[in-house]
């Protein structure tokens, strides 16, 4: 049989895949930014971690270098002694006697000759201690080292993920046509308004009117929202509000561009705070307040690993730097899944 016969009737599959629902394809980039988020706090952690170590480093050859010049002090110290000794020909004491024009002269040779021998020691001991200094700060400057090289593998580590997770967020985006993009991008915007809704409804049934959940601490309208703010806070929320429209990059601490934690860390810098660098830091080192006595310039730290953070402005808004692709922005305060909320200051 030379072929294949063709059977009418036969059924053949579609080689091109079947098309798919929206909804999955925002939740499949949704999970992608995310987890490319989560791995650019490890990349910062990673960064900030290497500027500790190399810090530390620096910090352990000034003081090996400041004793090593002791040790050069104390050898020329000791050849000094030596030098002192070979010129007086080491002569022993009894010979000395014999050749003293008095016992006096003689005496007063044998205390110079203890005072001699116990500098000799006293240089000595100095030598093995700044010695014992100096093999400590090596010994620590490799640790430094091995944990440097652990901290540079870590972050480029992180950064293959994340360049991973954003390639493959941009080529499912890639296939979707024009209308498709915008649908998309209203879905996003429908389900974040959702998300605020449930968010000011729990609120409510814990008893925080509505009023109150919009404004964070009860204290009137919005305007009597942000007067509550400290002064430093207004200072954090008037540099990050300043940021609106300045494109999200990961890693990035301004001044053109920030991720999520690069945002607020500039923020309070601005307002004379320094905070730690990393979302996952700030939920872990900052002190905590309850959501519902929480005041502009907060900081509220979102989902269950910490990895995304905004700031709060006052009136159940927050300032934040979403994600790749989308620009520093205003948003709602539970458009997210909140883990808490940490005051700087």
């Amino acid at each position: 049989m030379a072929g294949a016969a063709f059977l009418p009737g036969a059924a053949y599959a579609d080689p091109s895949p079947p098309p798919r629902a929206l909804e999955d394809v925002h939740k499949e980039v949704e999970g992608l930014y995310r987890q490319a988020e989560a791995a650019t706090d490890a990349y910062n952690a990673a960064g900030e971690e290497q500027r500790l170590q190399e810090k530390s480093i620096a910090g352990l050859a000034r003081s090996a270098a400041a004793a090593q010049e002791r040790m050069n002090r104390l050898k020329d110290q000791a050849g000094a002694l030596a030098r002192a000794r070979y010129r007086d020909g080491g002569m022993p004491p009894q010979a000395r006697l014999f050749l003293s024009p008095s016992p006096e002269t003689f005496l007063d040779g044998i205390a110079l000759a203890h005072k001699g021998e116990a500098a000799t020691r006293g240089v000595i001991a100095q030598q093995a201690a700044t010695q014992k200094t100096l093999d400590g700060y090596a010994k620590a400057a490799g640790e430094r080292w091995k944990t440097l090289d652990g901290e540079r593998k870590k972050k480029e580590s992180a950064k293959k993920e994340i360049e991973a997770k954003l390639a493959a967020a941009k080529e499912l985006e890639s296939r979707l046509e024009a209308k498709e993009k915008e649908r998309l991008r209203q879905l996003e915007e429908d389900r974040a308004r959702e998300d605020q809704r449930k968010w000011l409804a729990s609120r409510s049934e814990k008893g925080v009117t509505v009023e109150e959940a919009l404004q964070g601490s009860g204290s009137g309208s919005g305007a009597g929202a942000a007067s509550s703010a400290s002064g430093d806070g207004k200072r954090a929320v008037d540099f990050a509000t300043a940021q609106i429209g300045k494109d999200y990059v990961w890693g990035a601490e301004g001044p053109d561009t920030y991720d999520c934690s690069g945002l607020t860390l500039k923020a309070w810098s601005a307002a004379g705070r320094a905070i730690p660098r990393t979302s996952q830091e700030q939920w872990r080192q900052l002190p905590r307040v309850d959501v519902k006595d929480m005041r502009p310039g907060d900081l509220i730290i979102y989902f269950a690993d910490a990895s995304h953070v905004g700031m709060y402005v006052g009136d159940g808004t927050i300032v934040h730097a979403p994600r790749p692709g989308r620009q520093v922005t205003l948003a709602g305060a539970g458009t997210m899944p909140i883990l808490g909320v940490v005051r700087p200051g």
